[in-house]
């Protein structure tokens, strides 16, 4: 699998730091530990499963994006786009799998209870530096990402980083439906490229066993053979996860057909680039007793 080279930093949509960080408590308060950028959408179901949202709509058009079940490939209910030439993109936290896989990873590195801790306070000094236009990210969820960073993984040896992404094969719990979408590409012979705000530290080892083409992350800095806690790419989500698939497929073209599959809202510029987007919701469902 290949690891593609992002490109430069840029400004991102702003994104309102009270409703995020009402969110972020929400979920801090409940125990499931999320960051914001990648999946504000996500959810982390008990065992028993999970369910997309699925209204109906009609066929997408190139640039358009639908809220509904995404068809499996190689079925009649494919639609418009169909053939074997063609890609697909997937977002990876809140679409392939349930939650988020940074503080899981950064979990498995300083612990769990201490990740969970260091997430909040990053919340927390994001919306301090913010409020004073200081803030490192170029908006308020990639501060928090850089501050949360920079606290946990600075000084960490590549090498316990990559057996911390080891320990994380395990507790990763994938979202079967999006799987059987992924394999359907795969089996009509199309390319498959992951393209996610997640580190490409853990990443390889996530996607291990999977038949993807190539991968589109965020990279971290490398010095003397330890991380510096500092990005050595730009973060790759929302616009800055569009400009990349944008520049890959320009780079791999001529591609006759592309899907994409992420999350509402932060993978709608992405989607917006597809022949037929769709917007995946993982739906928490209450234990049965």
């Amino acid at each position: 699998m290949h690891i593609s080279p992002a490109q430069p930093a840029r400004p991102a949509s702003a994104t309102s730091a009270d409703d995020l960080a009402d969110r972020l408590a929400g979920r801090l308060a409940g125990g499931a530990v999320a960051l914001p950028p990648e999946s504000p959408v996500a959810g982390q179901p008990p065992s028993g499963g999970s369910a997309l949202e699925a209204p109906p709509s009609d066929h997408a058009m190139p640039g358009s994006v639908r809220l509904r079940t995404p068809d499996i490939p190689g079925t009649a209910g494919e639609g418009a786009v169909s053939g074997p030439s063609g890609v697909a993109f997937f977002d990876f936290d809140g679409t392939l799998i349930h939650g988020d896989s940074l503080p899981m990873f950064v979990g498995e590195v300083i612990g769990r209870r201490r990740a969970a801790l260091a997430l909040a306070d990053a919340i927390r000094s994001g919306l301090h530096r913010h409020i004073r236009g200081r803030g490192p990210g170029c908006d308020f969820p990639g501060s928090v990402k850089a501050i949360f960073l920079k606290r946990t993984l600075r000084g960490l040896p590549v090498a316990d980083a990559l057996a911390a992404a080891e320990r994380l094969v395990p507790r990763v719990r994938w979202h079967q439906p999006m799987l059987e979408v992924l394999k359907g590409h795969r089996r009509q012979g199309r390319r498959v490229v992951v393209a996610t705000g997640a580190l490409d530290l853990y990443m390889p080892a996530l996607l291990r066993g999977l038949e993807v083409d190539d991968l589109l992350a965020t990279g971290m800095e490398v010095a003397d053979g330890m991380l510096t806690g500092r990005l050595s790419t730009a973060n790759c989500v929302r616009r800055d996860k569009a400009e990349r698939v944008s520049d890959w497929i320009g780079r791999n073209g001529p591609v006759a057909a592309t899907w994409g599959y992420g999350n509402h809202p932060s993978d709608l510029p992405m989607l917006a680039l597809m022949h037929k987007g769709e917007i995946v919701r993982i739906r928490r469902r209450s234990n049965q007793g």
